[in-house]
């Protein structure tokens, strides 16, 4: 596992720790620490639905996989205190059966996760922004016709241009910065005759991002 991306993603790269995370709790505890820094099992456990024991579990075992360490800020050691390893996660689709599966259990708990997002951010964001700021919020579906290796040169590009604002501390952002949430679903549709992609092919890497930010 390694940093090697141009977010500093953490990148999975074994099944049993896709299934480690492919958990509610798992996921829900990875990303409070994402976004809000180290915390105890204590703190974390209003946050995602658990007992403070429970919590204190679940983040033994990611930590087993390298995906939370212990944080040696903490001026208290009551309790033991937790931060994320970095601030994303990224994994790719596995060649093994098992692997896909696992990354396929995976993908289904970010998407189930954040699925009622944009809903959310309608009707609980969106009337609180001013106008400038709800007219350079876009909502898009853009349906375009293209090879595997096509699609990862647009993401790969994409991920160029967000790149520098990802990996920017937040207090280099400039005056009037706030965050902003940006969800990316590339969803190559399958042949109706043979049940594949078009082109005998998904994405060119499987890669999907699960990072709060």
């Amino acid at each position: 596992m390694s940093l090697t991306n141009r977010y500093g993603d953490f990148e999975i790269t074994d099944p049993q720790a896709l299934r480690a995370l492919a958990h509610p709790v798992r996921l829900a505890a990875l990303e409070h620490l994402q976004r809000h820094g180290p915390a105890t099992a204590t703190q974390l456990s209003p946050h995602v639905g658990a007992t403070p024991s429970v919590v204190s579990w679940h983040l033994r075992h990611l930590a087993s996989f390298g995906l939370v360490k212990d944080w040696d800020g903490a001026t208290s050691k009551r309790e033991r205190w937790w931060q994320a390893a970095a601030r994303g996660f990224r994994f790719n689709l596995p060649d093994d059966p098992e692997g896909q599966a696992a990354a396929r259990q995976l993908g289904g708990e970010i998407v189930a996760r954040y699925a009622e997002l944009p809903l959310r951010w309608l009707t609980d964001e969106e009337p609180r922004l001013d106008t400038r700021w709800r007219r350079v919020a876009r909502t898009a579906n853009t349906r375009i016709r293209v090879t595997a290796e096509e699609l990862h040169e647009i993401e790969d590009a994409i991920e160029e241009v967000l790149a520098r604002y990802v990996r920017r501390p937040e207090s280099d952002a400039p005056a009037g910065a706030r965050g902003v949430r940006i969800l990316r679903y590339s969803m190559p549709e399958a042949d109706d005759e043979t049940g594949t992609a078009d082109d005998e092919a998904g994405t060119a890497d499987g890669r999907t991002e699960g990072s709060p930010r």
